[in-house]
Order: structure tokens, then sequence, then C-alpha cells
């Protein structure tokens, strides 16, 4: 059970750092969990907030979505997951993705380019 949908908790988005940044855009809580009963298993979220300090750690670019809440990794490790998991999220309207080797990036923030997908 979730406190912010039926799968998905606050605590799961929060920064990685232990600060306490949890803000996370419900827009794209919903659409993560549209995601995940499409999918039909669970999913799980490697990265969601962070505060600038942790961005800067792991290597993120400087105007993150991250920092504002408004993305998410969702780890995956196979072809056919990251097939659905791009598949689903073009379908729900994600407007920026970014696929790395064990994950897919997921990315809502019109302050952005949108219509984007990149790899790392």
């Amino acid at each position: 059970m979730g406190d912010l949908t039926a799968n998905f908790s606050r605590h799961e988005f929060a920064c990685k750092c232990g600060c306490g940044a949890n803000h996370i855009d419900p827009a794209l809580v919903d659409i993560l969990q549209q995601i995940r009963e499409a999918v039909g298993r669970g999913l799980i979220v490697e990265s969601g907030v962070r505060c600038f300090e942790h961005n800067l750690k792991v290597g993120g670019k400087p105007n993150s979505a991250h920092m504002r809440g408004k993305a998410a990794d969702i780890v995956c490790h196979g072809s056919r997951l990251r097939y659905q998991l791009v598949s689903l999220s073009l379908q729900a309207g994600i407007p920026r993705i970014g696929i790395g080797k064990t994950f897919v990036h997921l990315d809502i923030d019109d302050s952005l380019t949108p219509e984007v997908i990149w790899l790392y």
C-alpha cells in the first residue's frame, strides 16, 4: 500500500542523501501508477527527488528535473521492461525520457525541452 497512490509511497521518491526532500510531483506519480498497472508488476524508483547537494554528488545536470520533483529514474535491467517503460511513457504523455543501461528516466518538467529521448 502506498500513501501517494495504490502502490507508491512518498519515501520511495525522497532524496537518497537523507536530507528529507520529498516534494515529488503528484502528476508524475499518477502516471507512474498507470504505467505500473499496465506493466503488471512493481517498479523500483532508483532516484526521485534530489536536493542540490545530492544532485551534484551524483553528477546530475545543474538544472535537473529531479531537484523540482518532476523526474524519476526507474530501475530497468531487461530489454523487454525497457521497451514497455518507454512505450507506455510515450502513450501517457511523458515528454522527456532518458535511457540508461540499468534505468529509465521519466520526466514531466515543462521548463525543459520537450519531446526528447536521450541515452546515458
